[in-house]
Parts: C-alpha cells; structure tokens; sequence
C-alpha cells in the first residue's frame, strides 16, 4: 500500500472513530436530543390462557408479587363547591376527602379539595396509570410506596383520557430504590367466573387486597352523554380509594382498572357487590397516545342506534347487522358527505359493520382528515359516500347537546289512536315556536307514550313526527291513519323533530 494510501486510510479509520466517541460523549451530557416520547411503546401482554388450579397459596402470592407495584394517589384541586345530584346512579370514586378548606365566603369561590386514589407502576422510569377523574382536575399529585406509606413523592400529569377513564403519570421524585412494574394480561379473554383480585386504597386503608370473580363481560357503562364504554364487572370489594388500582387474572396480571361502583343509596359509596373496571386491553393501546399527552379520535358527526330485532327486513337488510343513523349535526363531516337520517351503515371503510359499538369503535380509530367510504342502504338502495373525518372533541360534543337540550311541555291533549301506544295532536303555535320548528313544517306532537308499548324508550313527549316510512305528515289524524295500516310485527320509520334536530327512529308495532 502506497504512503498516501495508507495515511488517506487512517485518517478515516480516526475520524469514522472520533465521530463515535463524540456520540457516546454528547448522550452522556445530555446533547443528543431525547426520543421518549416517540419510542414509547404498549408494554407486552401475555395472551396465553390462564391455565392450573387454585390452591391455598394462589393469591398470597399474587399479592406478594404484584403489590410493590401499587401506589396510594392523595391529590390537591381547587374547585367551586356544587351540591351532589341525588339521582346519580353510577357512583364515581376516588376518596374521602371530608370538609374542604374554605377560600372564602359565598359558597362560589374555589376551595381546596384533598382526596385520594389509586395507581400502579407499568415501567421501572417511573410511570403510572391511574383513573382520569383522580387527576384530572388536581393542581398538586403525590404518591406513596408499597412498604413506606408515610414519604410521599410528587409526580406530574402526562397525559389522560376521559372516555376511557384513564390517565398516564410520571414520578418527579425518584425513590432510591428500584421500582417494580406489573405485568399485563390479555382482558379479552376474561370470561364470566374468572378470579379477579383487585388491590387498592379504600377509604385510606393503604394496599388492601380483595378477591372475586368476574361478574360479567363487556358490560355497557355510559361514560359521558352518547360515549359508553363496556367494562368488567366483578364481585371484588372496591370502595371509594380504589380508584385506578388494579383489577388481575389468577397469574398476577393486570386485566382491568377499577373505576366505578353501583351503590344502594344507603350508604355513602360503599361496595355492594357491583364494580366496573375498564379493560386493559383498551388503556394498554392507548398508552402511545397517552405518553405525548392527547388521544387523538375520529368523528363524523353522526348519532346512531341499533337494528331493531324486528323489522329489520323493512330497512333493506337480510340480517341484523349494521347501525341506523339516527341524527346528523349539521356542517359535520357526515352531513358533508351526504349522510341523512334513517340511512343503515352497513360498511366503513371497506369493513362489514355488526353494529353499533363496531362502527363507532372504527371510527374514534381513524386518524382525522383521512377519507373513507361508508357504504349505506336508503330506502333499501346501496350507496357509497365518503367521508372526510374529523377530530373528535369532547368538549364541543356536549356543549353542542346541551344547547339542543330543552324544556318539557306540557299542551292540551287531544287523543289520537295508533297502535304504537302514542297521544298525538297538531302542532301548538307555541310549542312549534319553542322547539323552533322550522316555519311551514307539518307534523304530529307527541303528547304522551304508553310506556307497555313497543314505542317506550324510543318515542318520548315533546317529539314531532315530521315523516312515517318516507311519508310526510300533515296531520296528527294523517300520523294516526298511517301508523294504523303497519301490521303487527312490522317497521315504522319514523323521522321525527327532537331537541332542535331531526333524528330517524325505527319502532316495531306490537
């Protein structure tokens, strides 16, 4: 090898070894710029079948193992003092926080509440999961330890979730020991009977571990007006504290987090038997979007209901499947795209739609501004729209309700008979000029429902008939007659004028 050969060759062999050595130096004081968020992924779920039996050590050694893994969650917010609605029936939890601090007189002012939850660790770094209404509104988090309840550290939001009840944390204090994480399961696989055992902070009483099974699978809970989301119902004792905590299979890995109860009304949310833990499948995938801090969702701006059990034929279809389009928000991307009232989705984007959860779960997961085609049947015709989605946002969703929401009314009744069980009689001036009616809109008023007919829970008082199967009405005589000439068994269509809005309903005659 020639002179200049050999020193080209090791001048790059020193700079190829400089530039390495400049690497290894920048990440050591910090220069190279960090990726966490963008690497963060969904821990690891074991979906292998829980297998074996139960014996007498089985869940002294989950509890043993798991936990260290479990934090108790105090929180500090400050908030306006509201009285507590007597009809809630599904108590939310996170605490006994007694007598706030007052801030001053009035009762308005903001005053300094403490309460109390429950978390647990997913990663070593020091991250946390825990219920979205512990945290949520809290100006100062702290968290104890398995084995140490007395030192508290604090940690800060990252990132939460209100549908699903959920919320990532991070620890600003590290502890000097090593942290343990848990494991987790795969909840789809949870079946009624399964054991489940739930640890937690109860009313303050730090890691306490309770046992039961699954009381039921998938169970519908209505987390905000419109948005439900199905949970794991068990038997395990969860109280007020336990919040966040949680919920595992007969291995030791986290199936669930604990966030609700049904409570008596006797007793100031205690556990009667019937709680509710959000999947863990569902927070786990979730976890990304949760680590930079928002979850972004699809909407198209649609209200939707089941295919009734009968009648479905009536509609176009030849099975129950697919999911009826009760409402359009107007300017929305549905509304846009062309979608009307009593059109039946019957595929989004290229997929078959079994219903209800199975459309609205497909579209919250497309990313928006993207394009899909919605295959629809209108008046039993296939038609393909597409829809340009758009980013769903809670706060405008119900916002947009209440301003739609109104008052009851209460008219003279004039009785018309139809065989749906509903008291019909024209449109009062005043109540057309209430439920702001558009000027020249016909119908039938809705007076009453008898609530032993097929119509209950679909057609409510105040509702105006405007159309019968495409058919518009002029008339509560003209609703009546119409309604009578369906047979028994058979679908009445009904577009119908609702709380500013129109809105399709499919009902069966008896």
């Amino acid at each position: 090898m020639s002179t200049r050969k050999t020193s080209l060759f090791y001048g790059l062999l020193i700079a190829v070894a400089a530039m390495a050595v400049g690497m290894v130096i920048s990440s050591r004081i910090g220069l190279t710029p960090a990726s966490s968020a963008q690497t963060f992924a969904a821990p690891p779920m074991n979906s292998a079948p829980v297998t074996g039996p139960i014996d007498a050590q089985t869940f002294r050694n989950i509890a043993k193992a798991v936990t260290p893994a479990v934090v108790s969650i105090r929180t500090e917010s400050r908030t306006v003092a509201q009285a507590d609605s007597p009809d809630d029936f599904f108590r939310r939890f996170f605490g006994t926080p007694g007598q706030p601090d007052q801030q001053g007189q009035g009762g308005q002012r903001p005053q300094l509440t403490r309460a109390s939850g429950t978390g647990f660790i997913i990663s070593k770094d020091g991250f946390i999961l825990t219920n979205s209404h512990v945290v949520e509104e809290a100006t100062k988090i702290e968290l104890s330890l398995f084995g140490d309840n007395e030192l508290w550290y604090a940690a800060k939001l990252i990132g939460h979730d209100r549908l699903t009840d959920s919320a990532l944390l991070q620890l600003v204090d590290k502890p000097s020991q090593l942290l343990t994480e848990v494991k987790f399961g795969d909840s789809s696989q949870m079946a009624p009977g399964d054991w489940v055992m739930a640890i937690g902070n109860p009313f303050g009483q730090n890691h306490t571990v309770t046992v039961g099974v699954v009381s039921y699978q998938g169970r519908p809970f209505q987390v905000q007006e419109g948005r439900w989301q199905h949970m794991i119902q068990t038997d395990a004792s969860i109280n007020p504290g336990n919040s966040g905590g949680p919920l595992l299979n007969a291995r030791g890995e986290v199936i669930g987090m604990n966030t609700a109860i049904i409570t008596n009304g006797q007793s100031e949310g205690a556990n009667i038997g019937i709680g509710f833990a959000v999947p863990s499948n569902i927070v786990r995938e979730l976890l990304p979007q949760l680590r930079v801090g928002k979850v972004v969702r699809g909407r198209i701006g649609v209200q939707i209901q089941t295919v009734p059990r009968e009648g479905f034929e009536d509609l176009g279809l030849k099975t129950r499947t697919g999911a009826i389009v009760s409402a359009v928000a107007p300017g929305g991307a549905a509304s846009k795209a062309g979608l009307e009232p009593g059109d039946v989705v019957i595929e989004y984007n290229g997929r078959p739609v079994t219903g209800t959860d199975d459309l609205q779960n497909s579209v919250m997961a497309t990313r928006p501004t993207s394009t899909v085609p919605i295959k629809i049947l209108r008046n039993k015709q296939e038609r393909t729209l597409n829809v340009t989605v758009d980013e769903l946002d809670l706060d405008a969703e119900q916002n947009q309700r209440a301003r739609r929401s109104t008052d009851g009314v209460e008219p003279p009744v004039a009785q018309s008979e139809t065989g749906f069980g509903l008291t019909l009689q024209d449109i009062p001036p005043q109540v057309a000029r209430r439920l702001q009616i558009p000027a020249g809109q016909t119908g039938a008023f809705v007076t009453d429902v008898d609530p032993a007919s097929g119509s209950a829970g679909s057609i409510r008082p105040g509702d105006v008939i405007l159309r019968i199967n495409n058919a518009p009405v002029s008339s509560a005589a003209e609703a009546a007659r119409q309604l009578q000439r369906i047979p028994s068994g058979r679908l009445a269509q009904l577009l119908i004028w609702r709380d500013g809005a129109q809105v399709f309903v499919p009902v069966t005659k008896n």
